[in-house]
């Protein structure tokens, strides 16, 4: 009989470890540079193993770069961020320096889908089941955000999160902690703020996106600093410029009264406008909600292709549980793996080119945030953060 050779787990590559019970964190405060910096100088290796094996990057992003109607989209994409959110570029070009990556090819990442889809007229963009869903219950004791972070395969173990003081002259402060996806902005996927806010995101696919325009990944950068609820629509409708791509943002504020849950669906900027189109859905105590990646209100059109198929598989996945009144409903949900083909918690074999890489559970009657990296309803979290917020008197927050 043949013997088996088991190979050591040191000699394996990065694709090859499989899922690993980790969540890396970096705790920086400093000029939004600095905090770039830093980030990129601590995880580099991590940062520079993904951009050197994701695929939309390697495969389109960088081929249409050196064309002249990409490079034209890069620019005007470029210039409109500039006159924004110019520290949320210095960010990335302090994540450029520390890890050692260019970063043209960090800003590619962030404008994804917006170059080939400006270049081939709206023929091009995203079809692959890629996306999140999230569930929201609001009950008495039991108000819950859960979220799962799905991704393209080569994301898995390629993410940390950020524990951010933002101080610099000229820009009010910022204090937040937020999911990452190795050499991109915070911002983009789930966490929360000082000031109360706590969210998740989930991209949206429109058929037509827009050049010139805001690219999500600052959109939802700059949500980190939303003092309240008024300030966050504000930020999201982008006035003066608006979104040139589409995302939903899941959100509720630390405020007295009621606990209110918001979803809120962005759409690109229309021709002719100058603002984000924006639709939101509240829960009520005793109301809950759910979102994946497809729209639910907003008519704007969508992709053909996987990402819709998957969000209406899973959205119907969803249904098929009661509405959730505790914790352990909702993890339930998020744990569902029952259809055939496209799962709420995204993955059955390891060559699944879409996985669920972490899952969050906000507590806000707790106040607290559970992150799991495997599914949820049968393991323990990886780790529970409290969550800080300013008013929190017994709390000191980066001091």
């Amino acid at each position: 009989m043949a013997s088996i050779v088991e190979v050591p787990r040191e000699n394996l590559t990065a694709q090859e470890i499989g899922r690993r019970n980790a969540v890396p964190i970096i705790y920086a405060r400093g000029t939004h540079y600095e905090i770039g910096f830093d980030i990129g100088r601590t995880f580099a290796k991590i940062i520079r193993d993904f951009v050197d094996q994701y695929g939309p990057l390697n495969e389109t992003y960088l081929a249409l770069y050196e064309t002249p109607d990409g490079r034209r989209v890069y620019d005007e994409t470029l210039a409109c961020v500039e006159e924004q959110f110019p520290q949320y570029l210095r960010e990335i070009r302090g994540t450029a320096d520390g890890s050692g990556v260019p970063f043209y090819k960090l800003f590619l990442m962030h404008l994804d889908d917006i170059v080939p889809n400006v270049a081939a007229n709206g023929a091009s963009g995203n079809i692959q089941p890629v996306g999140c869903s999230t569930v929201i219950c609001n009950q008495p004791g039991q108000e819950i955000l859960g979220h799962n972070e799905d991704a393209l395969s080569e994301t898995l173990n390629h993410w940390y999160l950020v524990d951010a003081h933002v101080t610099e002259p000229g820009y009010p402060d910022e204090k937040f902690c937020s999911l990452s996806y190795a050499g991109f902005l915070p911002g983009y996927t789930m966490g929360y703020n000082h000031h109360g806010l706590v969210y998740s995101i989930n991209t949206l696919s429109a058929k037509s996106l827009r050049s010139g325009k805001t690219p999500r990944y600052f959109i939802t950068r700059s949500l980190l600093s939303a003092e309240n609820y008024v300030q966050a629509q504000m930020i999201l409708r982008n006035e003066g410029y608006g979104a040139a791509e589409g995302f939903a943002v899941n959100m509720t504020f630390q405020q007295e009264g009621d606990r209110m849950f918001h979803n809120a669906e962005i759409g690109p900027v229309e021709k002719g406008q100058a603002y984000s189109q924006l639709s939101i859905q509240t829960a009520s105590p005793g109301e809950y909600f759910y979102h994946c990646n497809k729209y639910m209100r907003l008519p704007v059109p969508e992709v053909d292709g996987l990402i819709i198929d998957s969000s209406i598989h899973r959205m119907q996945a969803i249904c098929r549980h009661s509405p959730p009144e505790n914790l352990q409903d909702l993890i339930n949900i998020l744990s569902d793996q029952t259809d055939d083909d496209f799962r709420v918690y995204q993955e059955i074999q390891p060559s699944d080119f879409v996985k669920t890489i972490a899952t969050g559970i906000f507590d806000c009657v707790r106040k607290t945030w559970s992150i799991y990296t495997d599914k949820p309803n049968c393991t323990k979290p990886i780790v529970v953060l409290p969550l800080k917020f300013k008013n929190d008197d017994a709390v000191c927050w980066n001091t």
